[in-house]
């Protein structure tokens, strides 16, 4: 297969859980009233232009159809259809248009012609990368190095990207490991967590916010946008994003532009957009929970990590290199500390089933290091680390909760206290260095620190990094 078939403003590519091929997203024009009925087109070119005269891409019978109608431009995540002041005019689901952007199930009617925009899944194979290492990513399992030859792939483009897997997985090692492939790489790689802010704040954060623009806002404040201006934002956990803010962040790709909380100023967008979610997307889309068309927009390479638990041939080469980059392995003298694994260690670390994934394997590692008495992990060791992990799971009380309120008042209760008493644990456990507590935590030090104030949990103001 060519590199130009996995051109990705026309395709989808989705990791298959169980068999060696991609969903390969396609986008056609069907014809479904007029002298061409039933004819297809597919839309595999920059510029698709359509009207009757034989030098347009799509050549209709239609004389109703002005010569040269209207042309779809194929951009980095979407389809864009401008009139070419046609005679009759152009109209897409009843409405006349001079410019929009497509979506899957849009009618089009030029003269006494309709055309559908249709969007579709084919499977097609993709042979596994020779290589064992993507940026951060390492992997020998064929799951892990047919993505590595999808990344490979993707990653110079533009294509926005959507990294689905359970939490712990790295999909942001993923995210990063796109832009240090792109020809971004040099730019911004600004990392915003949906799940982490308040909703109020959500638009503020990731469009910036002018002065007095809202209460606490004492000085103007750049966006994750407008932060990362020729480079990537990785929006994790966008199935947390709120119905109302989602078509703002439509809008915002559409349009290539944003407006700050409490500003008419248009500023330009220069970004790379890459997702994560531990949601199956497509499944809230069908619930509701989801815009379809910000689902299409977004998904135009949509990745599957696999759990740890489904490529345990991974884990000797995944601890590897925690031992050899981690600095927790690191003696006085910049020597490791730890410089090898026990066969039988190892195979009681690939019968585990990691719960908590890649993330939860580090933290193991990092334990057993910490109390090794020799330059070798032993299957001892892991067997009290794994009895010491049950030893923390104890049962809890039900958290009570009051069914007087209204639904979703109820839950929201419900994850106040998680929060809170979570986060207050979380930096106990790091003695309140802010810093160490979002690394553990996987939230960004800025989120960490939004949510510390919405709780009023102190934590000192100085402690960048250790």
């Amino acid at each position: 297969m060519s590199n130009s078939e996995f051109e990705p403003q026309t395709q989808l590519l989705e990791m298959e859980e169980t068999r060696d091929v991609v969903s390969l997203r396609k986008c056609q024009l069907r014809v479904i009233t007029g002298p061409d009925e039933k004819k297809k087109f597919d839309l595999n070119r920059k510029i698709t232009r359509i009207g009757k005269k034989e030098d347009n891409e799509v050549a209709l019978l239609d004389n109703t159809v002005s010569r040269h109608h209207v042309e779809i431009e194929m951009t980095a995540d979407s389809y864009l259809l401008k009139d070419l002041n046609s005679t009759n005019g152009t109209f897409i689901n009843g409405l006349r248009v001079k410019e929009a952007y497509l979506s899957p199930g849009d009618v089009i009617k030029i003269g006494n012609t309709e055309i559908e925009f249709v969007a579709f899944d084919e499977k097609v194979r993709i042979e596994p990368s020779p290589n064992q290492q993507f940026g951060e990513l390492v992997g020998k399992s064929r799951k892990m190095r047919q993505i590595f030859s999808l990344l490979e792939k993707v990653s110079p483009s533009l294509a926005t990207v959507i990294i689905e897997g359970e939490t712990g997985t790295g999909k942001e090692l993923v995210a990063r490991a796109i832009h240090g492939a792109s020809l971004r790489k040099d730019k911004p790689f600004i990392v915003f967590d949906c799940s982490a802010v308040a909703p109020t704040l959500i638009e503020s954060e990731l469009f910036g916010h002018e002065k007095g623009a809202f209460t606490g806002a004492i000085k103007q404040r750049k966006g994750a946008f407008e932060a990362a201006y020729g480079g990537t934002v990785f929006l994790d956990e966008i199935g947390e994003l709120t119905l109302d803010l989602q078509p703002k962040l439509l809008r915002a790709l559409e349009q290539r532009e944003i407006k700050r909380v409490g500003s008419n100023e248009k500023i330009d967008l220069d970004v790379r957009v890459v997702c994560a979610t531990n949601r199956d997307l497509r499944k809230e889309v069908d619930e509701g929970r989801f815009r379809e068309d910000l689902y299409y927009r977004l998904s135009v390479v949509k990745v599957h990590i696999p759990a740890l638990r489904e490529r345990s041939e991974d884990i000797p080469l995944i601890i590897k290199k925690f031992l050899e980059h981690g600095r927790f392995n690191r003696l006085p003298d910049g020597s490791l500390k730890v410089v090898r694994v026990e066969d039988d260690a190892l195979k009681l670390l690939q019968r585990y089933q990691w719960p908590g994934n890649v993330r939860e394997l580090a933290n193991v590692i990092e334990r057993v290091v910490s109390m090794a008495d020799s330059d070798t992990i032993s299957a001892s060791n892991l067997s009290y680390v794994f009895q010491e992990m049950e030893q923390m799971v104890e049962p809890t009380e039900k958290m009570s909760v009051d069914t007087s309120l209204p639904f979703k008042e109820a839950k929201q209760k419900v994850v106040e206290i998680f929060e809170k008493d979570y986060l207050e644990e979380l930096l106990k456990r790091n003695n309140y260095n802010v810093s160490r507590a979002s690394r553990e935590a996987q939230i960004d030090r800025k989120h960490l620190r939004n949510l510390l104030k919405k709780y009023e949990i102190n934590a000192p103001d100085d402690d960048e990094e250790d």
